[in-house]
C-alpha cells in the first residue's frame, strides 16, 4: 500500500474526475478480504454504503487493517482512511490524529455527503480498536 504522502502528492496534480478514479485505484490495491470476515461485527455503522474492516496484529504489535466495501470510490476512501496507518504499531494508531491526515484531500468538498459521512465512525472504529490492542488491560 503506498504510503498517505504518496498519495496527496498524486491527489494535488489531479482534478475532478481523475481524483475519482484514483480513489477506485487505490481502493483495487487493497488486500484482499475474505467474505467470512464481512460480518455485522467488522461491520462500519453510518456508511451509506457497506464497509467493513478488520484489524490483524502482526509480529511486532503492529496492525493490519483488511477492508472493503461493495462501492468503488467509498472502498478508495477506506484505502486512503487506512494508508495513514497501515502496518504501524497499535500504540501510534491510536494516537493518530487521521482527521487531520486526510484534510490536504479535502474530502467534505471533494465528494458528496453521503460518501463521506462514514468516514468519522471508520476513523473512531480504527482508533478504538488499536486502543484495545495497545492496552490489552482496559
Amino acid at each position: 500500500m503506498r504510503s498517505l504522502d504518496d498519495i496527496r502528492e498524486e491527489y494535488e496534480f489531479l482534478e475532478g474526475d481523475e481524483r475519482y478514479r484514483l480513489l477506485i485505484e487505490l481502493g483495487r490495491e487493497l488486500d484482499p478480504m475474505p467474505d467470512a470476515l464481512k460480518t455485522d461485527a467488522t461491520k462500519v455503522r453510518g456508511c451509506s454504503a457497506s464497509v467493513w474492516v478488520y484489524p490483524t496484529e502482526a509480529e511486532g504489535g503492529t496492525l493490519h487493517f483488511l477492508a472493503d466495501s461493495n462501492a468503488a470510490i467509498t472502498k478508495g476512501i477506506v484505502a486512503l482512511v487506512i494508508a495513514g496507518v497501515q502496518d504501524k504499531p497499535a500504540a501510534e494508531v491510536a494516537e493518530t490524529d487521521i482527521v487531520a491526515a486526510l484534510e490536504p484531500f479535502d474530502l467534505r468538498n471533494q465528494l458528496s455527503s453521503n460518501r463521506t459521512q462514514g468516514v468519522p465512525n471508520m476513523i473512531a472504529l480504527i482508533r478504538e480498536t488499536a486502543a484495545r490492542y495497545a492496552d490489552p488491560q482496559s
